[in-house]
């Protein structure tokens, strides 16, 4: 059990009995390195209920099985997509399975440098003693190369091009070279080493990844949701899991129709239409899944300590404003658009769509 102060326990944390249970059954052959056979790791991610086993990733599951024989071979898995189509956790989840550490993880950012994909040195110890392993610093693929685990490269196209391109020999010739050691230079990769990368869409022409880091990935596009009853029903569940989780499960109460009215509303803002078929502008910021818990968790919060326990429409035009008002103005008169047309057709024969569109008069003067 991991302490209750724990903010998010690492999947291999807050799955540890399913993967024992998983593990214990597990009588399929195993890739070498790999501490799950590939029928095992699919069925921590899609769950087993024969083994009480829930499922933590929802969408597509042909792309899970795709996924599974890519980081058995010799390519890397690029996962690519909309912000807050699950990347992250489908990556946290194979980290896990496969290797029972999804902690090995590099974070492309403008300032990601080679040293943070290869090694660094504690300088204290180097100008002391000189260039040993002592005075290494490990990167996170390092650390994966030595233990030949799963390495996860987070938010690659963030990089500026020559630091991507540091990856192009390291997952060619599975080996790293540290010249200032000497005898002990060359680092070779151990049987389980693999990358997965991840790059969201609305990054495509921030930092292009060269032909050749291209040619060491197989490509699996994660969607979004499309599925309206799905969605909603992803959402209650993952609602209550952090409501459960603060403490606060029996104090709040969260009706299918509220969050079948946000779902809706994300739904057809991210599509750019309707359910009747009308085609209405698309904001540029974010209305996926994940962002749609993030309103309705809010949402209950709110709820519970500022009224009276019940989820209303109005809570979740409240928490609205936080996905709305971010970084471009025009998304504001989208939205607006979007409730003083749609919104307010449906207010017309429906109570809770009428509560949603006068608390959303408050999103705009």
């Amino acid at each position: 059990m991991t302490e209750p102060t724990i903010l998010r326990a690492s999947a291999e944390l807050r799955y540890r009995e399913e993967l024992e249970r998983l593990r214990a059954a597990d009588k399929d052959q195993r890739p070498a390195g790999w501490r799950l056979s590939p029928r095992a790791v699919r069925r921590f991610i899609l769950g087993d209920a024969a083994l009480d086993v829930g499922r933590k990733f929802y969408g597509d599951d042909p792309l899970v099985d795709r996924a599974i024989v890519t980081l058995m071979g010799h390519q890397g898995l690029m996962l690519v997509g909309e912000p807050g189509t699950a990347k992250s956790l489908l990556s946290e989840l194979l980290s896990a399975a496969i290797s029972g550490d999804s902690a090995l993880t590099i974070q492309g950012t403008a300032g990601t440098t080679e040293d943070h994909i290869k090694y660094s040195w504690n300088y204290a110890l180097l100008l002391a003693e000189g260039p040993s392993l002592r005075a290494m610093v490990p990167s996170p693929l390092y650390q994966a190369m030595v233990a030949g685990r799963i390495v996860r490269f987070e938010e690659i196209t963030r990089c500026p091009p020559e630091i991507q391109d540091v990856m192009i020999s390291l997952m060619s010739e599975k080996q790293i070279m540290v010249p200032e050691l000497g005898e002990q230079a060359r680092v070779h990769a151990q049987r389980g080493f693999n990358v997965i990368a991840t790059a969201n869409l609305r990054d495509r022409g921030v930092h292009e990844m060269s032909s050749a880091l291209k040619r060491r990935f197989n490509f699996e596009t994660v969607r979004p949701i499309r599925d309206h009853d799905f969605e909603v029903e992803l959402v209650m569940q993952q609602v209550k899991r952090d409501l459960d989780g603060a403490g606060l499960g029996a104090q709040v109460r969260v009706e299918r129709d509220i969050v079948a009215l946000l779902v809706t509303t994300f739904q057809e803002l991210r599509a750019g239409q309707t359910r009747e078929g009308t085609a209405i502008k698309t904001p540029d910021t974010v209305m996926s899944t994940a962002e749609a818990v993030n309103v309705a968790y809010a949402a209950a919060l709110e709820a519970t300590y500022f009224g009276n326990g019940q989820l209303t429409p109005r809570e979740i035009a409240n928490q609205l404003q936080g996905v709305v008002l971010k970084d471009n103005a025009d998304d504001l008169k989208r939205v607006q658009h979007y409730f003083d047309t749609v919104a307010r057709e449906r207010a017309r024969r429906d109570s809770n769509w009428k509560a949603f569109c006068d608390a959303a008069r408050s999103l705009w003067p």
